[in-house]
């Protein structure tokens, strides 16, 4: 699944274009290992997401939020599940190792909740989860307004409005149902028995 990227140049008034930095990216997400840690990390602060914008990954089927010219703050992704297609998210942030929690979505008319937990990725913890691509908890992401992601500790992520997140999500919803739908393989053929094999040559 690919994702059209709007030119940066297109999206600024001509006073700015000296300015145009590149969206986030996947190069940018700094590998900086986590000291040993007693107890539970310092609160983060919220970022300042005034500019941020939701951008199409290298990897197809995926798309990632962040300010131009810095590391991405939060990604979604369709993935094959044990049963099916789901929706990955992860918040692009330090966690503690081990540690569990809850990524809250309020916008568009929902207040929903959806779990995370801490996993390695190369020398750091990251905040990562997944549900079903059908699960009703994705409709914050998929309306027109703005919404908030909030990790406890993690702080406040404000996703500005963008069509790339319902675009995926309703990708991923296609993709289950039409695996839904693919008909069975007759039983007939299913029960077919083996073609017996030829006679043996005349000594």
């Amino acid at each position: 699944m690919r994702f059209t990227l709007v030119p940066c140049l297109a999206a600024l008034p001509l006073l700015a274009l000296a300015s145009c930095k590149p969206p986030a990216a996947d190069d940018y997400v700094a590998r900086v290992g986590l000291e040993d840690r007693s107890g539970p990390s310092a609160p983060l602060q919220s970022p300042d997401t005034k500019d941020a914008q939701w951008v199409a990954s290298r990897e197809p089927g995926r798309i990632i939020y962040g300010n131009p010219g810095e590391p991405p703050l939060l990604a979604l992704a369709c993935v094959e599940g044990a049963e099916g297609a789901q929706i990955a998210y992860e918040r692009i942030v330090d966690a503690d190792p081990e540690a569990k929690a809850i990524l809250a979505l309020i916008g568009n008319s929902h207040v929903t909740r959806l779990f995370v937990d801490a996993e390695k990725t190369g020398a750091d913890w990251r905040w990562r989860g997944a549900t079903d691509a059908a699960d009703p908890a994705l409709e914050a992401l998929t309306g027109p307004r703005q919404v908030e992601a909030t990790v406890p500790g993690a702080g406040s992520v404000v996703l500005n409005p963008s069509s790339l997140p319902r675009e995926l999500i309703n990708r991923c919803r296609a993709q289950m149902r039409d695996r839904e739908a693919a008909p069975a393989p007759p039983e007939a053929l299913l029960n077919e028995p083996a073609e017996p094999a030829p006679p043996a040559d005349p000594v």
